[in-house]
């Protein structure tokens, strides 16, 4: 399977489920117009893999992309599995590099 985005998700404030969104414009050195959680630091984009919220659907829950507050939804990549450092590139125009695997919330 190609990895994919099924989803792009941002919120207005921090500490709340992120809504889905059909655009959104990717600001370099910033993240996400419009998402409480962009800014310049190491962590401006929070991806999630669709195959992780699975697993808690299974165990029950109902739960959607975004609910987990990451940014960007994906298919078919292991995340956990990227060394620090590594270069995404999603689309044709966008290059994202890994810092960080894991956030505590």
């Amino acid at each position: 399977m190609k990895a994919k985005v099924i989803s792009v998700n941002i919120s207005d404030n921090k500490g709340e489920k992120k809504h889905n969104v059909e655009k959104c414009m990717l600001l370099k050195e910033h993240g996400l117009a419009d998402d409480a959680h962009a800014g310049k630091w190491h962590r401006q984009v929070s991806l999630l893999a669709e195959e992780s919220i699975d697993k808690i659907r299974k165990a029950g829950l109902d739960v959607n992309a975004g609910d987990f507050a990451e940014n960007i939804t994906t298919v078919g990549i292991d995340l956990p599995s990227l060394p620090i450092g590594t270069t995404l590139k999603i689309g044709t125009d966008v290059v994202m590099r890994v810092t960080q695997i894991g956030k505590v919330c």
